[in-house]
């Protein structure tokens, strides 16, 4: 990547581009999350105390958006309160950045978007909420989220509580596999799913330190072989719905989808909403948690990559 494309495409915030090219730790930050995935002003409050989670864990939180046809690596305090409250804001995954940079819209970044804007600019961890993936249904409809493709072609690391239980689970690690993606459950031998800590699928690995994270990454890297990799690190146990009882709101609320012909990308932002009324704002509680447990641990991450010497 070179400077000609960071200054055609990328503004870097002052602090974020400090931070790379003193070799800091950087963690990259979505922003659908702010725009589709929570009501405001939970939304902008959540932004801010992730990024605060990022700073006191040792790196520089890098919030990626498109603004008017500008990608952003690094908000400021003004756009995200904008993006906060904006309308007619694009969800974007790879197939959508090129058209809202091209045309000069405004979009919030999925983690497909994120991990190509972070790449660009140079960032190789990402903390996120859940992946995408497999949906149910998948043999008839053919929904697969493109956050899998993108595990599997673009190198930056994504911390995540596992994929939303909404969705196929056991296909999509299937997929991941099939994908030669590396999964590791982090402190875990199960996948968690989301608003749960178990899902009853086994991990592939299970490595139980950031250090140890940051050597299987090194050494993927030093083999040449492509892609990203994903870490699964469960909601803590004071914050998770048990899978038995999250399963209940789940199958209400793809019947009630179903029923009134949600379709698409509508379809997840559709049954988060449904699951935070049935469960009186509990999936949303559960989902601030989890982020934030998940940027605690991108942020170590980021921080240990920087170090030289290898764990041993």
């Amino acid at each position: 990547m070179g400077h000609d494309t960071v200054g055609r495409f990328l503004d870097v915030a002052p602090k974020v581009r400090s931070a790379l090219d003193e070799g800091r730790a950087v963690v990259a930050l979505e922003s659908t999350i702010i725009t589709h995935g929570m009501p405001h002003p939970q939304n902008v409050a959540t932004a801010r105390e992730v990024e605060a989670v990022v700073r006191d864990n040792g790196a520089v939180p890098a919030t990626i958006a498109v603004i008017a046809g500008r990608i952003k690596i690094g908000l400021t305090d003004e756009e995200l309160d904008w993006l906060g409250t904006a309308t007619g804001v694009m969800k974007l995954s790879r197939a959508d950045l090129p058209y809202a940079v091209a045309s000069k819209r405004h979009g919030a970044t999925t983690v497909a978007a994120t991990m190509i804007c972070a790449h660009l600019a140079g960032i190789g961890v990402f903390a996120t909420g859940g992946i995408g993936g497999v949906h149910q249904g998948v043999e008839n409809t053919m929904d697969i989220s493109a956050d899998l493709d993108e595990l599997a072609r673009t190198p930056v690391a994504v911390i995540c509580a596992g994929a939303k239980a909404i969705l196929d689970l056991p296909r999509t690690l299937e997929y991941l596999e099939t994908r030669g993606v590396p999964v590791v459950g982090y402190r875990t031998d199960e996948f968690p799913a989301f608003w749960s800590r178990a899902s009853g699928l086994p991990v592939p690995v299970r490595l139980d330190s950031p250090a140890a994270i940051a050597d299987l990454i090194r050494t993927k890297d030093a083999l040449n072989l492509t892609g990203g990799i994903l870490i699964a690190n469960p909601v803590p146990d004071i914050d998770e719905i048990p899978a038995p009882e999250m399963k209940g709101f789940i199958e209400r609320a793809i019947a009630e989808a179903a029923r009134r012909g949600v379709t698409g990308k509508a379809v997840t932002p559709f049954l988060l909403s449904f699951l935070f009324e049935s469960t009186g704002g509990r999936s949303l509680a559960t989902n601030i948690a989890l982020i934030k447990n998940n940027a605690a641990l991108a942020a170590r991450l980021a921080a240990s990559l920087k170090q030289d010497t290898p764990a041993g």
